[in-house]
């Protein structure tokens, strides 16, 4: 039986400010990637998060992002290579910390946002993280946007690394995530979303706009959880995988 991990990016409200539904996600995923407080989350939000991971079996891991609560970390801000290392350096320690106060434990990380999409494509980028996990905690996993720069830069840094696909997003004839700029990026219907993850995880490839099949492991699956049908795409997901005889469970 194929085992496939289930993931959603969470925490990321901030002060009163709250995003996505949190508390209905954490009954559905396996694997929470919470927000360390630059691009969003705060240590109440983390906390509460790590709790309720905790209480529901849900593995938990670091979601690092630019320091940027205006933009949602979606804006490139021109850091240096060594700058980005201590950035997510830092984001891991404070997840390590509240998850520690929440009595949990990280066990990857998983790069947010414009962090996330540039170090797909600039290897020197997905090697300042890989770095900075490993200098943190070399257990840690490397949970890497499949086919990009950031599973070569794990797998050099010796990190253990698994290889995640997006429910919710187009991808180029490169296995890139389309822009969220341009059309085709999001996928908003939830009976196309499911049907195209489930053909993706039998096929064992990525499916691009084109239709073309791009091979790859996949060992998670993210759906985003910062949109209005974030909790209802997240079921019929889980559901569909089920159906298709998939068992759901932690990577970690």
């Amino acid at each position: 039986m194929t085992t496939i991990d289930l993931n959603s990016d969470l925490a990321e409200g901030f002060g009163a400010y709250r995003c996505g539904d949190d508390e209905a996600m954490l009954s559905i995923v396996t694997s929470a990637n919470v927000a360390c407080g630059l691009h969003a989350g705060d240590p109440e939000i983390m906390a509460n998060a790590f709790t309720v991971a905790r209480e529901r079996g849900v593995a938990v891991g670091a979601h690092p992002g630019f320091p940027d609560l205006w933009g949602f970390g979606r804006r490139r801000i021109p850091f240096s290579t060594g700058e980005i290392e201590r950035l997510a350096a830092y984001q891991i320690g404070a997840a390590a910390a509240l998850a520690a106060y929440a009595g949990h434990r990280i066990t990857y990380v998983k790069p947010h946002g414009a962090l996330g999409n540039i170090s797909c494509e600039e290897r020197p980028v997905a090697d300042a993280i890989a770095r900075a996990i490993k200098a943190v905690d070399p257990s840690l996993s490397f949970l890497a946007t499949a086919l990009t720069a950031q599973v070569a830069a794990g797998e050099a840094a010796g990190l253990t690394v698994r290889q995640e696909i997006f429910a919710d997003r187009g991808y180029t004839e490169e296995g890139l995530l389309v822009s969220r700029s341009l059309p085709g990026a999001m996928i908003t219907d939830s009976q196309e979303a499911a049907e195209r993850v489930v053909a993706m995880v039998r096929e064992g490839a990525i499916i691009t706009l084109s239709g073309a099949r791009l091979p790859t492991a996949i060992d998670s699956i993210c759906v985003h959880g910062d949109s209005s049908h974030a909790v209802a795409m997240a079921r019929q997901v889980r559901a569909a995988l089920e159906k298709a005889g998939v068992r759901l469970a932690a990577f970690a």
